[in-house]
């Protein structure tokens, strides 16, 4: 996903949100607290097909559903808890990843990256709580990992996605 933020002065914030489907959405955050959202067809980014317009009361509401606080999706792959600047993001190790077949000692995550692996859903559903440096990743494992939002990124992007990404 691609996100681009601007100011618009006297108004709030806007942010184009593009997603990995080329789906095109446009939300402005007024600084009343009022926010317009708005979806773009993917062959034609310049007129929107649908918007809506909520209060802040009604977009916390909807961020709270969308971010998976009143609701745990059972096949829950990527999502990202944020606390000040410490996230905690799951991510499924993709086929190819470098992490694949390697232990925690070998990848060195929490000296290289500064990020801790806090929990392992293997792909047996298998959960494994504060994994040490012996236990071993494999592709499709689910990897529950905190820190700061550039090291998680970049420990995500080194060694859990795939070669072609």
């Amino acid at each position: 996903m691609n996100i681009r933020e601007g100011e618009l002065p006297g108004v709030g914030k806007k942010f184009e949100v593009f997603t990995k489907n080329k789906d095109k959405m446009v939300i402005i955050i007024h600084d009343n607290g009022r926010r317009d959202l708005y979806y773009f067809e993917q062959d034609n980014y310049e007129d929107y097909v649908a918007n809506a317009v909520f209060d802040d009361t009604e977009a916390r509401q909807i961020a709270a559903i969308i971010g998976g606080m009143t609701y745990k999706p059972k096949a829950l792959e990527n999502i990202e808890i944020v606390f000040d600047e410490l996230v905690i993001e799951w991510f499924k190790v993709e086929q190819g990843a470098k992490a694949a077949n390697q232990s925690i000692g070998q990848l060195n995550v929490r000296q290289s990256f500064d990020v801790n692996i806090i929990a392992i859903v293997k792909k047996n559903h298998q959960i494994i709580h504060t994994p040490g440096p012996e236990n071993i990743i494999e592709e499709g494992d689910t990897l529950i990992v905190s820190g700061e939002r550039t090291q998680v990124k970049n420990m995500v992007k080194e060694l859990l996605a795939g070669r072609g990404s």
